[in-house]
C-alpha cells in the first residue's frame, strides 16, 4: 500500500473511536516512548472495561498505571508487571485478568494481528469485530 500515510494530526483524533470494553495496544517500552496523551485522554474520559496489550502495566501514577488507578483496565497481556503496587494488589484480589507472555511472543502476536487483520493498521479503521472483541489502533 504504497504512499498510505497512518499519522494523525492530534492525539484527539487518534482517540476518534475508541470506546469502553476495546482491546488496545500500547507502544513503548518500560516508560519510554509510551502513548502519554493517549493515556492521559483515556482516563479523563472515563473509558472502561479495557484490554490492554502491552510490555509493562507502568507504573503508580505514570503510564498505564494511571489507568488502573479508576480500575479502567479489566485485562491486561504483557511481560513484566513487577513495579507498579496497584496492578500487584488488584491482580492479588482478582480485579484484573493477567495474562503474562514472554517478550517475543507478545511481540509476533501483535505481528500476527497486523498481518491477518490488515485493515485495522493499514486503512485506518477505527474498530473491528475479531472474536467478539471491538479493538481498536492506538
Amino acid at each position: 500500500m504504497a504512499g498510505f500515510d497512518k499519522r494523525v494530526a492530534s492525539y484527539e483524533e487518534a482517540m476518534e473511536g475508541i470506546e469502553s470494553g476495546m482491546t488496545v495496544i500500547a507502544g513503548g517500552f518500560g516508560l519510554c516512548g509510551i502513548p502519554e496523551n493517549l493515556i492521559a485522554e483515556i482516563k479523563r474520559r472515563g473509558v472502561k472495561d479495557l484490554t490492554v496489550v502491552s510490555n509493562n502495566c507502568g507504573v503508580d501514577g505514570f503510564g498505564l498505571g494511571l489507568l488502573l488507578e479508576d480500575r479502567q483496565i479489566s485485562k491486561i497481556l504483557a511481560s513484566y508487571v513487577g513495579e507498579n503496587a496497584l496492578f500487584e494488589q488488584q491482580m492479588l484480589n482478582n480485579e484484573i485478568d493477567v495474562v503474562l507472555t514472554p517478550q517475543g511472543t507478545l511481540a509476533e502476536k501483535c505481528a500476527l494481528v497486523a498481518r491477518v487483520f490488515p485493515p485495522l493498521h493499514r486503512y485506518g479503521l477505527r474498530h473491528a469485530d475479531w472474536r467478539g472483541q471491538r479493538s481498536a489502533r492506538v
